[in-house]
């Protein structure tokens, strides 16, 4: 192969946005010329390396997208420590079946409990089969949503709200909703109403939901829609960031008996 050859496929390849042929093609060729592989075989080889690294470069872009508090994953989860939770459904979710049949998922209980951790990994999960996934805080919701409202564009807010694949509404009842929050909260709901999959978190039980809403029949009109298709994942156990602090706490102590014991 000519130098001048060489230089134009590299050009070519840094045109084309082949950024990992570009990476790999040095080593890679020298070690193909010694190895004799033909010219088939190279050119597989290079072309589902680059298809991996566009794959994963799009998922990574997608999760940066998709708004997540941090990154969780299943794996991370400690199933052993909230016995409550039936991992085979939280197995079933992660097979994204529910995105396909446009369920919803609700995750119930007090707070620390990992309602958020399952929620994100599910949306991360999602992110990776390459579904347009958005997270968002209620209360963050409610503020873009009643702002929106303000400025007369409430329908492209809205509109913008209810196109993702998977939207995560995380911690509803956390804080006190207002007639109109609850009003617009309700509109989002209706425009996603089997078009969409939502996946919902929150630390209170349904029955009290018309206190979240400030209205019964608001708060009904939601609850109708979201259960119509629905899991509901009910989580009762202890908090994990409790956990954590017991953990520091036995700790410390450990520490403290240790060095005195040390000093006599």
């Amino acid at each position: 192969m000519s130098e001048l050859a060489y230089e134009r496929i590299k050009n070519n390849l840094e045109t084309l946005g082949m950024r990992n042929t570009l990476t790999i093609i040095d080593n890679y060729l020298e070690q193909a010329i010694h190895e004799k592989r033909n010219i088939v075989d190279i050119l597989d080889h290079i072309f589902t390396e680059e298809a991996k690294s566009k794959k994963s470069r799009a998922v990574e872009n997608q999760i940066k997208m998709s708004g997540f508090p941090y990154k969780k994953t299943l794996d991370m989860f400690d199933f052993d420590f909230q016995p409550s939770i039936n991992r085979e459904q939280i197995m079933e979710l992660a097979t994204m079946r529910f995105v396909e049949n446009k369920e919803n998922v609700v995750f119930l209980g007090t707070p620390g409990v990992g309602k958020t951790h399952l929620a994100v990994a599910l949306g991360m999960i999602a992110a990776e089969h390459r579904y347009s996934t958005y997270y968002i805080n209620c209360h963050n919701l409610i503020t873009q949503l009643n702002k929106a409202h303000y400025e007369n564009r409430l329908q492209e807010r809205l509109k913008n709200f209810a196109k993702y694949k998977v939207l995560i509404i995380d911690e509803i009842g956390y804080l006190p909703m207002d007639i109109q929050g609850a009003n617009l909260f309700f509109q989002l709901i209706a425009k996603r109403y089997e078009r969409n999959t939502t996946i919902f978190t929150s630390n209170k039980a349904f029955s009290a939901w018309n206190e979240v809403f400030s209205d019964i029949t608001i708060a009904s009109a939601i609850l109708d829609r979201i259960l119509h298709h629905c899991q509901v994942v009910s989580i009762k156990g202890e908090s994990y960031r409790l956990k954590e602090r017991k953990e520091m706490m036995t700790g410390s102590t450990t520490m403290v008996n240790t060095l005195f014991k040390t000093k006599e």
